[in-house]
């Protein structure tokens, strides 16, 4: 270390103590108490609502309905789509949403045993439920679960309609990694998605469906 180097770093540790004086207790913690709870959401006037707009802003398609309305609601969104010819589903898809996609004479294609790679591709849509929804970023939650399947269903096709409970949104991200984590600990991965797959180069020319689906279709039924 050179003179110079010393005496930059005594002048530097000077200012670092002198900014320190007023500082009795060492104890961050209990010097400067923080109040914060993990986990926690931040106040919203309207979780459902904000989600809803967040999630319009990503140029996704959202439709509210009752949960009587969940299968023909889950039709619309293939044909609004352009997905009138086939739906991959999870095994765990409830009857009554995947009954409604044969009546409308869409081929309907269960994710069990595994479908191969060949015949995702060849897919038009899939139809999941979510595991929860993030209203302050409008995010949908997927842990991969009985009604959502593996990723690679929900990655291939190239739509995806998706059905979220009003009861499954929550304010912020730290709610949802809440509901999330026991499927995280039992070795689930988890996707977020928020608005239909894009990415863009350094010439900032956007390309959609890289990553994933590139139409969103979010339907969300009004439980409470």
């Amino acid at each position: 270390m050179t003179e110079r180097d010393a005496e930059a770093r005594a002048e530097i540790l000077a200012r670092v103590r002198q900014a320190t004086t007023d500082i009795t207790d060492k104890d961050l913690e209990s010097d400067t108490p923080i109040e914060w709870e993990y986990g926690r959401g931040i106040e919203m006037d309207d979780v459902v609502g904000t989600f809803v707009q967040k999630v319009i802003d990503y140029s996704a398609t959202v439709v509210r309905v009752a949960p009587e309305d969940v299968p023909a609601a889950v039709v619309d969104g293939l044909k609004a789509t352009g997905a009138d010819a086939s739906a991959v589903v999870p095994a765990g898809l409830d009857a009554a949403w995947v009954d409604a996609i044969r009546a409308a004479g869409i081929e309907v294609r269960v994710d069990d045993p595994a479908l191969s790679k060949e015949v995702l591709n060849d897919t038009q849509a899939v139809v999941t439920g979510a595991a929860c929804g993030v209203a302050d970023t409008g995010t949908i939650v997927l842990n991969h679960l009985a009604d959502q399947g593996r990723r690679a269903i929900t990655l291939v096709p190239d739509r995806h309609v998706c059905v979220v409970l009003a009861s499954q949104v929550v304010s912020d991200v730290p709610e949802a990694v809440q509901i999330v984590k026991p499927a995280v600990l039992e070795g689930h991965p988890l996707t977020w998605i928020s608005g239909g797959s894009a990415t863009s180069d350094i010439e900032l020319s956007r390309v959609d469906g890289v990553h994933g689906p590139r139409q969103l279709y979010v339907v969300v039924i009004d439980d409470i």
